[in-house]
């Protein structure tokens, strides 16, 4: 079962919950950050109500994905796990309201709707989940990493001194 669109508010009204996997090749902004178009990202997707009433979706995602190091521009794999908790609004005031009854910064308030696209809710986590510099721990070839800080930086003044005479 891919990822569908489905009634937000009567998804969480009924409790429902789904769970799939879906392969990065297939989620668009998610494959232009990655080193490559491999990996899955696991999902469920949970709906139910807060202890207030509002419609509420819970969002937890899992996989593994494909990033280029910043330090030594080789790929590695990166673990993505994450878990959101999103309150459902009927529309962006709504959202203002909610927001200040509840204030709490670990839920996030959106926009529910009758068509809401479970693939750009998952996309949009794992979109979240990467870091903003992504690097290993420790690279595998430092040698690469090692001959670039040995190059000689040439001041851009010594072009001027050779020409002076």
């Amino acid at each position: 079962m891919h990822p569908s669109v489905i009634d937000a508010f009567e998804f969480c009204r009924l409790k429902e919950r789904r769970e799939d996997a879906i392969p990065v090749a297939e989620l668009v902004r998610l494959k232009e950050d990655t080193a490559d178009q491999s990996g899955i990202v696991h999902w469920i997707l949970q709906g139910g109500s807060d202890n207030f009433g509002h419609p509420m979706l819970t969002l937890s995602i899992s996989g593994t994905v494909k990033l280029m190091c910043q330090r030594c521009l080789t790929s590695f794999a990166f673990d993505i796990s994450s878990e959101s908790t999103l309150i459902l609004a009927k529309n962006e005031a709504n959202v203002d309201e909610i927001d200040v009854l509840l204030a709490d910064e670990s839920v996030d308030i959106i926009v529910g709707s009758d068509a809401m696209n479970i693939a750009e809710l998952i996309e949009d986590e794992a979109l979240l989940a990467l870091p903003l510099s992504p690097k290993h721990d420790i690279c595998p070839d430092k040698a690469a990493l090692n001959a670039l800080e040995r190059t000689e930086k040439v001041s851009p003044f010594a072009v001027l001194k050779n020409t002076k005479h």
